[in-house]
């Protein structure tokens, strides 16, 4: 009988949305718990040496870090993600690392201070899809027809802008048609549907709230305009 597997969560996390797509693909049944990661409890700093989600229990063992969960679940479960070439898990490997750069831009932009770093922002990401675009060809997936960890990676990624786009427009994604395919694609995906609660949207609207600074800022100004168009 296979061990059981728990996956430790935070709700808005894209690194924990990386595994439960993942598992899903794989078709593994799975656990999920969630935990607060302001209020982090003692058994999670138990388990979590770098107090950070995602962590993976398989039975007694406990992994932590996507990157290294991801390689796990490949090395040991069927429906692989990776490709087969060797020389092809190479490059999807270095796709994946530039996923979790754009990650990092994201953060920079729902936490920019103002408006001029905002923008600056917006243009870095809309830089970094630029590069996307060109590497893409029919889809419907990164790689074509077959769903890959790369698609796992970056379907968080574009997760992010269903909330941001509802705020104001950034022309993150304008002139790129392949990209924005890609996107559309994955956004349906049963797998990438369910790795996040139904409420997430909303939950990601409070956490900007709670940041302050230029998106928060234009999120007030959007619901104060949602507002006076349901009075009207």
């Amino acid at each position: 009988m296979p061990a059981p597997i728990t996956l430790i969560s935070h709700a808005l996390c894209p690194y924990v949305q990386r595994i439960a797509i993942a598992l899903a693909e794989k078709d593994v049944v799975f656990e999920r718990r969630t935990v607060d990661l302001v209020r982090k409890p003692d058994w999670f700093l138990a388990l979590s040496p770098l107090g950070r989600t995602p962590v993976l229990q398989v039975g007694d063992d406990v992994l932590f870090e996507s990157a290294a969960i991801l390689e796990y679940l490949e090395e040991t479960l069927p429906n692989p993600l990776h490709p087969a070439s060797p020389v092809e898990r190479a490059r999807h490997r270095a796709w994946i690392g530039f996923g979790s750069e754009c990650l990092n831009d994201i953060a920079g932009f729902y936490s920019a201070r103002d408006a001029q770093t905002l923008d600056a922002k917006a243009a870095s990401l809309h830089a970094r899809f630029r590069i996307l675009e060109r590497q893409l060809e029919n889809g419907p997936w990164f790689a074509g027809e077959r769903f890959s960890l790369v698609d796992a990676v970056f379907a968080p990624v574009f997760r992010y802008f269903d909330t941001f786009d509802a705020i104001g427009d950034f022309s993150v994604f304008e002139g790129l048609s392949k990209v924005t395919d890609w996107r559309r694609s994955l956004s349906a995906r049963p797998s990438v549907r369910d790795a996040v609660t139904p409420d997430y949207a909303v939950r990601l609207e409070r956490f900007i709230e709670r940041k302050g600074g230029a998106l928060a800022n234009a999120l007030v100004v959007r619901s104060a305009a949602v507002r006076v168009a349901g009075a009207a």
